[in-house]
């Protein structure tokens, strides 16, 4: 079985967290390779299926990425299919899944350029520190957090940005408590890591100088991840349990938020989750060996 672990061009040499998922396939006999989702010369109906890993630079290109994923979705089964993706790259679902009672923090859109409804969702909030995001965004890009000072820096990020942003509160823990996830595999969730950005900051990601560690959610936590993985399955339509999902979440008055839930390419952290490896491996293997019976996964025909 041949695999294509759909990457990004020019991947950082650092980016080595998927190599235990590489290895345990490996084990398994399937055949695993990591091709760029822009690279024209790729042939994917070479390939048994696909799974999204690190296309990190889709939100850079997102219009050509779902056009891509479109694509390849009736050639080869694509973890997660377009219907997810389209969904989940969208940071709107957050707006969606507060309507559906997932804890989340209050959340305003912001129109493209809009000052207005910036300084309208600033006074809602009622909030000393507010934040502002891309609706399409990854890795902290375009982020910024704000206060009454420097309320002209943030009108000068929504003009300059001119795309749709989210404001939320700032929510101050992130720089002592940090990010918290919640790893989910094939439907179940194997593992937590805390993120912690460096002294001041509030980006937790690598990129930026975060660290992180292998921590246990308590059961708050673990609820608010049930809660949302469940509510994204009825949004997204997803029958079978998704392949894989990263729930993060932030404290706000004194309990667990959504802050994001990543469906398309998330780090799944398996430096400390030895026993996601093993889980995503088998899964896939099962799933690639059942989707064409006996005649075998190469003249499988869907996506995933």
């Amino acid at each position: 079985m041949r695999l294509a672990c759909v990457s990004r061009e020019h991947l950082p040499d650092w980016e080595v967290d998927d190599r235990p998922l590489h290895a345990a396939l490996r084990a398994a006999g399937v055949h695993v390779e990591q091709p760029a989702w822009s690279d024209p010369a790729v042939d994917w109906t070479a390939y048994d299926a696909l799974l999204l890993r690190t296309p990190w630079d889709y939100h850079e290109r997102l219009d050509a990425f779902l056009a891509w994923c479109a694509r390849v979705a009736p050639l080869r089964p694509l973890w997660h299919g377009p219907e997810v993706v389209r969904w989940n790259v969208r940071k709107t679902y957050l707006l969606e899944l507060q309507e559906d009672g997932v804890p989340v923090a209050p959340t305003v859109l912001v129109p493209a350029g809009d000052v207005a409804a910036m300084h309208a969702g600033v006074a809602g909030l009622g909030a000393t520190r507010c934040f502002l995001k891309p609706v399409v965004g990854a890795t902290a890009w375009q982020t910024l957090r704000f206060d009454a000072a420097s309320l002209q820096l943030a009108e000068a990020h929504v003009r300059a940005t001119h795309a749709p942003m989210l404001l939320q509160p700032y929510l101050e823990g992130v720089e002592s408590e940090g990010e918290w996830s919640v790893v989910w595999i094939d439907g179940a969730p194997t593992h937590g890591v805390r993120k912690t950005p460096v002294p001041g900051d509030y980006r937790v990601q690598d990129d930026w100088g975060g660290r992180d560690e292998r921590v246990t959610p308590d059961a708050e936590l673990s609820a608010l991840a049930a809660q949302a993985m469940a509510a994204a399955a009825r949004r997204t339509g997803t029958a079978e349990p998704f392949l894989y999902g990263r729930v993060d979440a932030l404290r706000h008055d004194g309990r667990w938020v959504l802050n994001e839930l990543e469906l398309v390419e998330p780090s799944l952290f398996f430096r400390h989750g030895p026993e996601a490896v093993v889980r995503l491996a088998a899964a896939l293997v099962r799933r690639l060996g059942t989707l064409d019976g006996a005649s075998g996964v190469g003249s499988a025909r869907r996506s995933a």
